[in-house]
């Protein structure tokens, strides 16, 4: 099986290629950089530029399935020059891959599955999400989701199937939220932002990599969120990570009007509220490795790894979840 992957070099497509690569699974990707091109039995790279709709083509050679994590980050300060490029970055990557495959021979092509977010889900501290959900949150990120999905959607005129996986807190040293909201822990300086109720619905990075290629495997098609079946509030998941670090939380809660000023508009995703359900992708059979925030936390700082990215010294090894 050989699977093509855009953005695989980043967070989420470098632990997709590590579980590929542990069942046996080769990988084709794309990649923007030509520094970045390897040529490997089990991993090659080629060449694109979806902003000019440039493609190797040779990509597709071997492929049985494609999984899309194209666009460029939301964790960035949204000025008006980088809210087009967030946008044009996935509608780009995804019309320049729907055009290069009406070029060529489809037909062993089995599965399309990309990537989405729950930023599309209205904020709420009271309702529960599911695939079900028509609403889209009045936000930017609300809009970005429902022009993504609408382009990943065109993809269904080809004979494969096609699903999206919306994305919820991704849990990770390397990379995401979860570095960032540690630092101020281990520095004494950690604080829920707002009232801390917000609902924060987390995915381990390891569980979010199985989903896309259980997804990919079985076949689905429709939506499926990418998250855990536990979501907890941000005052809750503060909490869990100082227990990890073995830090106490002395501060008050950090208010809005402070990370706007921080961090401008960018700042309305540290106070969004989605409680999303992952019963679906359950009921199709997938099981989690990490149902529960506090062993997901465990499970990545007890990593050697991980502790040393963090800076930690020593794992509070009295923390039992």
């Amino acid at each position: 099986m050989r699977i093509l992957i855009t953005g695989a070099t980043g967070l989420v497509g470098s632990a997709i290629v590590e579980q590929c690569h542990k069942n046996g699974i080769a990988i084709n990707y794309l990649t923007t950089s030509k520094k970045k091109i390897a040529s490997e039995p089990d991993y090659k790279g080629f060449y694109w530029n979806p902003n000019k709709g440039e493609i190797d083509l040779a990509c597709f050679e071997g492929v049985t399935a494609i999984i899309n994590l194209a666009g460029a980050s939301i964790s960035k300060r949204w000025t008006l020059a980088y809210r087009k490029k967030i946008i044009s970055s996935r509608v780009n990557s995804l019309r320049t891959l729907h055009a290069a495959l009406e070029k060529v021979d489809h037909q062993n092509i089995l599965s399309f599955v990309s990537a989405s977010a729950i930023g599309v889900y209205p904020d709420s501290l009271s309702r529960y999400y599911t695939e079900e959900e028509t609403a889209v949150d009045n936000s930017f990120l609300g809009e970005v989701v429902k022009v993504w999905e609408e382009e990943i959607d065109k993809f269904k005129s080809f004979s494969f199937s096609v699903a999206k996986v919306r994305i919820g807190l991704v849990m990770s040293c390397k990379g995401g939220a979860l570095p960032e909201m540690a630092k101020p822990v281990k520095l004494y300086l950690g604080a829920a932002f707002g009232s801390g109720e917000q609902w924060q619905s987390w995915i381990h990075i390891s569980d979010l990599a199985r989903i896309f290629i259980f997804v990919l495997e079985h076949g689905l098609n429709g939506i499926y969120n990418g998250v855990g079946p536990n979501p907890v509030t941000n005052a809750k998941l503060v909490k869990e990570i100082a227990k990890v670090f073995d830090r106490p939380l002395w501060l008050p809660n950090i208010p809005k009007f402070v990370m706007r000023l921080l961090l401008g508009k960018m700042s309305y995703i540290l106070f969004a509220s989605q409680r999303v359900s992952c019963k679906k992708i359950e009921e199709e059979g997938f099981s989690f490795e990490y149902p529960n925030v506090c062993i997901a936390l465990e499970g990545i700082y007890k990593n050697a790894e991980c502790a040393d990215a963090s800076g930690m010294q020593t794992f509070n090894k009295e923390y039992v979840p």
